[in-house]
């Protein structure tokens, strides 16, 4: 048995793997891949494995219960950001020591682009975000525009208003994960954008002019949004400033300000520039 409680064999934990493989969950597997004398006198052996599932019980061991704790602990970190990295501990998982290098590889689903309103650029926008790795939903609360027929490259198109889509799949978002407001309607992108707020998402972009985003922040905040979250969190005009004036080159620009904003490299953005965003 693991120091969890649950089996700890090495049948035992892929099975659990392919498991969350099939089912798309995020995972990760920790591997001991190097020790010394130290980490072996410890329990510590090469290929020790811990499978590593959010909100779960951790599966095996790595031969001693605080460095199991500690590696559980980097390996989320991993996971979130979709990275397979190798960490060195002590022994007993202490920093700055290198008694232990561990392989953590992370398993995790694609992240989600959630793109709100079935409007002209919707179809560019799912297409390039599919070419990118992205699991696509476009959603928009009219079934006469939101149809598969439609946006045939999204993986689901959905007939809701955006604040009750955001309400259902909200928790299960986070910072590799992007929404796009794409609405031009109050109605919609002020309840899209509040719910948005809400969640761990790591990327929210609005469609829009200047002064239709001026507009958007003022109605925002007169529904209770904070003015210095929606400065640092809402890219407004959305994508980077290429000049871009079909709806493909307004996707690309959207796309790699996503990428930027994940990256945190700078990129020159619609939302910091100054003037018109097409030029006359």
């Amino acid at each position: 048995m693991s120091p969890t409680g649950e089996p700890g064999s090495s049948g035992g934990i892929f099975e659990a793997l392919r498991e969350a493989l099939l089912g798309e969950e995020p995972v990760a597997l920790a591997t001991v891949v190097r020790t010394d004398p130290a980490s072996v006198a410890r329990g510590t052996r090469l290929g020790s494995k811990l499978l590593v599932r959010p909100g779960l019980m951790t599966i095996g061991t790595l031969g001693d219960a605080e460095l199991d704790r500690v590696v559980a602990r980097d390996a989320l970190g991993s996971l979130e950001l979709a990275t397979s990295v190798a960490r060195h501990y002590g022994a007993a998982g202490e920093a700055r020591r290198e008694d232990v290098t561990v392989f953590v590889e992370s398993f995790a689903p694609p992240p989600r682009l959630i793109i709100f309103g079935a409007v002209d650029f919707t179809g560019a926008l799912a297409r390039v975000g599919k070419v990118l790795g992205y699991r696509v939903t476009v959603c928009d609360a009219r079934p006469i525009f939101a149809t598969v027929s439609r946006f045939p490259a999204a993986d689901e198109v959905v007939v809701e208003w955006p604040d009750r889509y955001l309400r259902k799949v909200g928790e299960s978002l986070g910072i590799r994960d992007a929404v796009c407001v794409l609405t031009h309607d109050s109605k919609f992108d002020v309840p899209a954008v509040l719910a948005a707020l809400e969640t761990r998402v790591g990327y929210i972009g609005a469609m829009g002019s200047r002064r239709t985003h001026e507009d958007r922040l003022q109605r925002l905040v007169e529904a209770g949004a904070d003015p210095e979250e929606l400065a640092a969190r809402i890219w407004s005009p959305i994508g980077i400033d290429i000049g871009a004036r079909t709806p493909e080159e307004t996707a690309v620009s959207i796309c790699a300000e996503i990428i930027a904003r994940r990256s945190g490299r700078s990129a020159p953005s619609l939302r910091d520039a100054r003037g018109a965003i097409h030029e006359r």
